[in-house]
């Protein structure tokens, strides 16, 4: 049986949210941050969000890179061990995510996820750098976005697990995903009740004791530690 897995990057693989670290560092936080925590708890649309966000922002390649560095030093623990574990067993592992490709392909890499598997949003850039756009075409800027994504995937496969911390992850169980809610690092209580499992605790290797047979988890135990 073919299977995959689907992890959001902020506040699942990595503690951070990225478009919060570029707003500090932009100094506009305390106008992005009430727009993302809006977004991710269900009252605001993305794609309402998601243009303002950038616009305030206007983030750099420079600024970009360094994210996708921060990524990497803030990964959930069990992160990697999690992934190795279901690549073992077999799963495709994508990374969906509404954050900036070119950062999330950074931590996507670290994990071992090949670069076909990140849907997350290109941004455009100058030729000296600067911040020109983002792809509006990318699902992933807009509400129902991961929905899409799913039913591609779920177009190679025989079933989907979607792992993530918001309400929009939770728009993969309309595409026929098994959702598991993340809250390791953000509680989101909507998530918690609608997902169809849900974990608590800040470490993904919960997630393969979740989706593994007792056969399985055995296979891959000595990865897990």
């Amino acid at each position: 049986m073919n299977r995959a897995i689907l992890f959001d990057c902020d506040s699942t693989l990595s503690t951070i949210e990225g478009i919060d670290v570029l707003a500090e560092q932009a100094g506009v936080v305390d106008q992005v941050v009430p727009l993302t925590t809006a977004a991710m708890d269900g009252r605001l649309k993305l794609e309402d969000a998601y243009a303002a966000r950038l616009d305030l922002i206007r983030p750099d390649a420079a600024a970009i890179e360094a994210l996708g560095q921060r990524y990497i030093d803030t990964r959930v623990e069990g992160a990697c061990k999690a992934v190795a574990a279901l690549r073992a067993l077999g799963w495709q592992v994508h990374v969906v995510s509404g954050g900036i490709r070119q950062a999330v392909l950074a931590l996507a890499r670290h994990l071992g996820v090949p670069d076909e598997r990140v849907h997350a949003v290109d941004l455009q850039f100058d030729a000296a750098g600067a911040y020109a756009g983002f792809d509006r075409s990318s699902p992933l800027a807009r509400s129902g976005g991961k929905a899409e994504v799913c039913r591609v995937v779920l177009g190679e496969v025989d079933s989907v697990v979607m792992v993530g911390d918001g309400i929009t992850d939770l728009e993969a169980g309309d595409a026929g995903a098994t959702v598991i809610g993340f809250g390791g690092v953000v509680r989101r209580d909507i998530v918690a009740r609608r997902a169809h499992h849900f974990i608590d605790r800040a470490d993904l290797r919960e997630v393969v004791k979740l989706v593994a047979t007792p056969e399985e988890f055995d296979r891959v135990d000595l990865l897990l530690r």
